[in-house]
This record gives C-alpha cells, structure tokens and sequence, in this order.
C-alpha cells in the first residue's frame, strides 16, 4: 500500500446508505463510562464539560506498512478513516473557536491508535472501544469483516453529554468535519 492511499480517497468508493441504524440516538445521552484515551487519563463520557463536543467514530484507521482486509473498498464508507482524522486535525482551531472539543472514536486498541495519532499529529484525544462498551450501550451501528467487529461510520455532536445531532452516514470521509463545523456555525449564529 503507498502513502496516497491511506491519505486520500480513490474514485468509485460505494456510497452508503441511512439504514436507520443511528436514527434512536438523537436525544439520548452518553452512559457513564470512561474510555482510554491517546492523549492521558480516559475520558469520561457523562463528563465532558461544557459546550459542545464532537465524538466522530470510524471503522478503523490503517498502518502506512500494511495494506486493508481484503474487500475493504467493497464495504460501503469503510474507507476514509484516515483523510478524516486529519481533516479534523485541519480544522481543530475552527472548532475550539466555537467552543467545540474533538474526540476519534475506534474499537482499535489505545496502543494501535497511539501510533496514528503521532503519526498524523493529531491535536485530540482518540478513545478506545475495544471492549464495545460504548457501542453496545448506545446501539451503535457496526458491521464485520474478516471476523473483526468495527463500527460504522458516524458522527456525534453532544451538549452537557446529550446527543444533540448524529451524522449518518458519514460520506465521503474528508468532508465530514467541513459538515459539522457548518452545524455548529448555524447553532451559534441562532445563539446570539
């Protein structure tokens, strides 16, 4: 696999489609649980403080030196996880600037997602669900590939630990943060 393809998109990706999967999670809010995180101590997700925080969950992030299961390009929005964190990492500034924290969210181990955070200087916490205990107790949508349980890609924006809207399917990838920062600029031009 050659560098291009872990930091862009190639051309005729399937596109998914909402099957409904995230439609219960508007409203609900984050249980109580503290999930690893790459940047310390876990994160505890019925504490995240004020304003709002953005918790996008993606299938699983990918090494320069190892190519994807195979069929992975097949698997509609499996790909593009990591032209996704970096643009999160891209606009990180824009996001704070309106009082937004930023968490990636994966079922990979703390230690596998250490190392794509420092590889992609990424500037937030990236939490670990390798245990399902978030995903199991939202309902979380996820599929299998070669026997490895991931989660499908979406997007969560939350206020005082309720999810206030989801983004799903997230589609393409790359343009996800675009998307919530456009959200999140209509709130607070309605806030003011």
């Amino acid at each position: 696999m050659t560098r291009d393809d872990l930091y862009s998109l190639p051309p005729g990706l399937p596109v998914p489609v909402d099957d409904g999967a995230a439609r219960h999670l508007v409203g609900r809010s984050l249980p109580a649980l503290a999930l690893p995180s790459t940047a310390g101590p876990p994160v505890k997700l019925d504490a995240l403080g004020p304003g709002w925080s953005v918790l996008y969950c993606y299938p699983r992030t990918g090494r320069p030196e190892a190519g994807p299961p195979p069929g992975w390009d097949e698997v509609p929005g499996a790909r593009g996880c990591t032209p996704q964190s970096c643009r999160y990492r891209d606009h990180y500034r824009e996001l704070r600037a309106l009082d937004a924290q930023v968490y990636g969210v994966s079922t990979q181990t703390t230690d596998y997602q250490q190392e794509m955070a420092a590889r992609l200087h990424l500037p937030y916490p990236v939490l670990s669900d390798a245990d399902f205990r978030l995903t199991d107790a939202l309902g979380l949508p996820t599929f299998t590939i070669e026997g490895t349980r991931l989660l499908r890609r979406l997007t969560l924006v939350v206020r005082a630990s309720r999810i206030e809207h989801c983004f799903y399917p997230v589609f393409p990838p790359d343009a996800d943060a675009d998307r919530v920062l456009e959200w999140l600029r209509g709130r607070s031009r309605r806030n003011r």
